[in-house]
């Protein structure tokens, strides 16, 4: 069931990319009829179009449509903004004094110990 999903989902984004191969397999299929009924040169004696002017025509409307929807998800993109502003509970925690030396000697146990240590928020990293 997965992999039927996946294929079918995966065809519906390749589909879009296909447009102007389903427009051109149309006008193949279609050819004659439309030579000699929507061309603009169909009562012409040697007509050397064969309905390409209608092909352009079809794929220069199909490239506009695809630009028009491009310009329409560009703005809708730059309409949309979400900021989500995180907010943290800081706690303060008084520091442990210690009199510790400067230069300490390592043969004695250490007089203080801190607990808490700073670590920051993950989504930074």
């Amino acid at each position: 069931m997965k992999r039927i999903l996946i294929l079918f989902l995966s065809c519906m984004l390749l589909v879009p990319s296909f447009g102007s191969f389903f427009v051109y397999t149309s006008f193949k299929l279609n050819q004659d009829e439309i030579s000699k009924t929507i061309c603009v040169q169909r009562k012409m004696v040697f007509n050397s179009c064969n309905g390409r002017c209608e092909l352009q025509k079809s794929l220069k409307k199909y490239a506009d449509n695809e630009k028009r929807m491009q310009n329409n998800l560009k703005e809708k993109a730059e309409v949309v903004y979400i900021q989500n502003t995180a907010t943290a509970n800081f706690k303060l925690v008084t520091p442990i004094k210690s009199a510790a030396k400067l230069f300490a000697s390592f043969d004695k146990k250490p007089i203080s110990v801190s607990n808490s240590t700073f670590h920051p928020p993950s989504y930074f990293i």
